[in-house]
């Protein structure tokens, strides 16, 4: 089960870099947008350097940043308020914890069967991006691999929350 935690693990950090990428991408090509816009704007249309599917680039990359980083920050970023969970045993805030990134998985198994019936339903209609012309069965089936991930990464953590014996600060 380690073995497996620890490729799961390798996996999702990659795809949380990937995320970066896409992130840092995706700014690149509103600032680039922006600039040639308003150099279009100045010079009246006489310089045209406009970006054919700028949006369509920086939709996907939205989407492609969140689904890419969830997997690896679902274990690690979730905020618990001591308010509520002072008087409780260390055993039962695990198992509250457990609850809490089990749906998260819920969430990410209920997302990749909706991706992966779309890119059955986008093949059959050749969907494509309306400026880019891209298949949108290559975005959904990307996506579908995103959310699975994210359902492995959570019920892998949920698990080890679940049978470790260390105790956690």
């Amino acid at each position: 089960m380690k073995v497996i935690a620890q490729l799961i693990e390798r996996i999702t950090h990659g795809m949380h870099l990937l995320g970066g990428v896409f992130l840092i991408t995706m700014m690149v090509v509103t600032l680039f947008d922006v600039f040639t816009r308003g150099l279009f704007t100045i010079t009246n249309g006489s310089v045209d350097w406009t970006i054919l599917g700028g949006i369509e680039l920086v939709k996907y990359s939205l989407l492609f940043t969140v689904l890419f980083i969830l997997p690896h920050s679902v274990s690690r970023s979730q905020v618990i308020v001591d308010l509520f969970t002072e008087r409780l045993q260390p055993r039962t805030k695990k198992v509250l914890e457990a609850v809490y990134i089990f749906c998260f998985g819920l969430m990410g198994a209920g997302m990749s069967y909706s991706f992966y019936h779309l890119v059955g339903e986008a093949e059959m209609s050749y969907e494509t991006t309306q400026d880019l012309l891209i298949p949108l069965t290559y975005f959904y089936a990307v996506a579908c691999f995103a959310t699975f991930m994210l359902t492995v990464s959570a019920v892998t953590y949920t698990l080890s929350l679940l049978f470790s014996k260390k105790a956690e600060s």
